[in-house]
């Protein structure tokens, strides 16, 4: 599910599901441990990579819908305390995005520090609109936060998928690299962050990161009933049933 890398005081989660790095219950919960592990082992920072190509798929549909309400449930409330997780960590997360990087997977990279992608036609996107998701107020935040509330709502509402250099140009991400030196850049970027005063640092992270920490200081109160309905409605059912059918039909 993970691979782990210690570069002295940074450590490297890198997601390892093949073929795509879907995000299922079981892989949520194997990295919210790993990033909570980090902190423990005193890492001084986290870097979060994916494979060459593809950072991560997103949430893994075709496992979700053969899941019960209760399933489902449990799914988003995983989901949600990962969010949580990456949202409140002590120490500065950088995303290192190897590739392709729709709905879950761009929610990750938004909740760290920096987000350094590779260069190419690699698109990364909240896409949930389109296959009839909602995008809860916290994740929208989190999009807000990076390129602003209008750029932030047409993205939203569309649910575009939009390339690299665009991505780059609308500060979707902070910088691109080739597809084989976006982890070292993203190690390089989270060095020289550690290299400042430890103290000042951190406590002016801590500071500027309020808002986000305020809204996922506690997932479990999130209206987690209302996205499960929503998740339930029949137009929502039909979209990703059809996105599941595409996907068979191209595999």
């Amino acid at each position: 599910m993970l691979n782990l890398i210690d570069h002295d005081a940074i450590r490297e989660i890198q997601l390892a599901r093949p073929p795509v790095n879907a995000l299922n219950l079981e892989l949520l919960r194997t990295l919210r441990e790993a990033v909570d592990d980090s902190v423990r082992d005193g890492a001084r920072g986290i870097v979060l990579s994916g494979a060459p190509g593809l950072f991560s798929a997103g949430v893994d549909v075709p496992a979700l819908l053969q899941l019960d309400r209760a399933g489902v449930r449990e799914f988003w409330r995983e989901f949600f305390a990962l969010c949580g997780t990456l949202a409140r960590t002590p120490i500065p997360l950088v995303a290192a995005i190897t590739g392709h990087s729709p709905a879950g997977g761009a929610v990750l990279a938004l909740l760290c520090d920096y987000r350094v992608m590779a260069q190419g036609p690699y698109r990364i996107g909240l896409n949930e609109v389109q296959v009839g998701l909602i995008v809860p107020d916290g994740i929208q935040l989190a999009l807000r936060r990076v390129v602003g509330t209008y750029r932030a709502e047409r993205l939203l509402v569309s649910g575009a998928m939009i390339e690299s250099a665009e991505a780059l140009t609308c500060g979707f991400v902070d910088e691109l690299t080739g597809v084989d030196q976006v982890s070292t850049r993203a190690l390089h970027w989270l060095s020289q962050l550690l290299a400042l005063p430890s103290q000042a640092m951190l406590t002016t992270r801590r500071l500027a990161r309020a808002d986000l920490t305020a809204v996922w200081a506690d997932p479990a109160a999130l209206p987690l009933d209302d996205f499960v309905d929503a998740f339930f409605h029949p137009q929502t059912q039909d979209v990703l049933q059809q996105l599941v059918a595409k996907l068979k039909s191209k595999s």
